[in-house]
């Protein structure tokens, strides 16, 4: 991997991680359009680590008190009581699914499911799935409840598909379930902690591994991910004003823009598939 490639991923990876356009996909996509391979999905989940440290600052009071007010909620009835206990349960449960199913179809994830002609056709169909959520789901609700958790934490599992996106798979079910734009979004970002910091630390092992032919050092892994983490907090920040007073629908029509496009190179032969 060259240090240029290195760079422009973990832009490409700040950029997109907390939009509803699928960071793994736009990973993926660059490094095979402008650089001629793809990174790997392991490359991709350990970068991924710098986006959920600008999550860990820029939430950090909240995810303090979530954490204590768990710890002190095994002892104390009234403290189980509180909008922070229940939090630090709705995150514990919705990163079981896609625990559970990255593990077993982990395989898959590193192969199969990287075909650029799925990551296509998921971006066009979820696309379509999140416009319609925003357009006629009622968004009035700003406080979670455990069928939230639930939902949201199955739609991000099904992230492990390069091109769903994972916070727009939260964010979509999320507002089918009626949530307010800014919770179904603060919610996303804090489910995404556990899966992606799991993920990443995992696949540290894989990218060190100097036998595949497109494996970045480790010098250009740390500053990728230094990079992702930089553009990736500003991108919090944005996103959070942005959706308390726009639609998602400039994201929608990305998202169905790229897909066809995709396609379009695909059939053409002037992008590998694979």
């Amino acid at each position: 991997m060259s240090w240029l490639q290195a760079l422009v991923l973990g832009i490409v990876q700040g950029l997109t991680e907390f939009l509803p356009i699928s960071s793994s996909a736009h990973v993926r996509i660059v490094s095979t359009l402008f650089f001629g391979n793809d990174a790997g999905a392991s490359f991709t989940a350990v970068i991924q680590l710098g986006t959920e440290v600008a999550v860990l600052i820029y939430f950090a009071r909240d995810i303090g008190n979530f954490i204590a007010a768990w710890f002190k909620g095994l002892f104390s009835k009234a403290a189980r009581k509180t909008d922070d206990y229940r939090m630090a349960w709705y995150v514990i449960i919705g990163s079981i699914p896609i625990s559970v199913l990255g593990y077993v179809f982990k395989d898959e994830i590193r192969s199969s499911l990287r075909n650029l002609w799925i990551t296509a056709t998921v971006l066009v169909v979820f696309g379509i799935l999140l416009g319609v959520a925003d357009q006629f789901a009622r968004h009035v609700r700003t406080r979670l409840e455990l069928k939230d958790a639930v939902g949201m934490g199955l739609a991000q599992a099904m992230a492990l598909i390069p091109g769903v996106s994972r916070s727009g798979g939260t964010l979509t079910a999320g507002l089918f379930l009626g949530l307010e734009r800014a919770a179904a979004a603060r919610y996303s970002f804090l489910l995404a902690l556990p899966a992606v910091f799991g993920a990443g630390l995992f696949s540290i092992p894989d990218v060190l591994d100097r036998s595949e032919p497109n494996a970045a050092s480790v010098p250009q892994m740390i500053v990728a991910t230094v990079v992702s983490f930089a553009v990736g907090y500003a991108t919090i920040a944005w996103l959070l004003r942005y959706v308390s007073k726009h639609s998602y629908s400039a994201f929608v029509w990305y998202r169905l823009s790229l897909g066809i496009v995709l396609m379009g190179l695909l059939s053409m032969g002037l992008i590998n598939a694979t």
